[in-house]
């Protein structure tokens, strides 16, 4: 809450690209604590997510899906491995690289961490009713598109 000795100037209140970074910092806090729950981070996710929707891919392919950097991605996978929630394996065509492949537990795990996010962005989104959330889904999503971004 703000009080009169906290309050922004009115100024810095109005600035939309102000709003948001404070709502997502908001946010990343609440996702944050969530997927802490579980002992991974929102990396985890997004590795157990592409992997869930579009098949084994390699660690170079698994950054350029979800914008995670190079040596993230090496990191990621290695603490997925060490958890047998994905497998990694040299490609039968390039024996160079490494295909990285889910598992069951890592299924498992994924469903879980859907369930706290899904918990967490209703803790994020609590004061806006449903169409309210649609809504700013879809500027966001505009936004994010016109800028060349894509969430991670």
């Amino acid at each position: 809450m703000n009080t009169p000795e906290t309050r922004p100037p009115e100024r810095l209140r109005a600035l939309p690209s102000r709003l948001t970074n404070h709502a997502a910092l908001t946010a990343n806090r609440i996702v944050d604590q969530a997927f802490a729950q579980a002992h991974l981070r929102r990396y985890h996710y997004a590795l157990l997510a592409a992997l869930e929707e579009y098949g084994p891919a390699s660690q170079a392919d698994l950054g350029r899906r979800t914008g995670i950097d190079r040596s993230d991605v090496v990191a990621t996978v290695n603490d997925l491995a060490g958890r047998d929630l994905v497998e990694r394996a040299p490609d039968p065509e390039d024996r160079r690289r490494n295909v990285v492949t889910i598992t069951a537990e890592g299924r498992e795990q994924l469903d879980e961490l859907d369930r706290l996010l899904a918990r967490a962005q209703d803790e994020f989104l609590a004061p806006l009713p449903p169409a309210d959330r649609r809504q700013l889904i879809d500027l966001l999503t505009r936004l994010a598109e016109h800028h060349g971004g894509h969430p991670v």
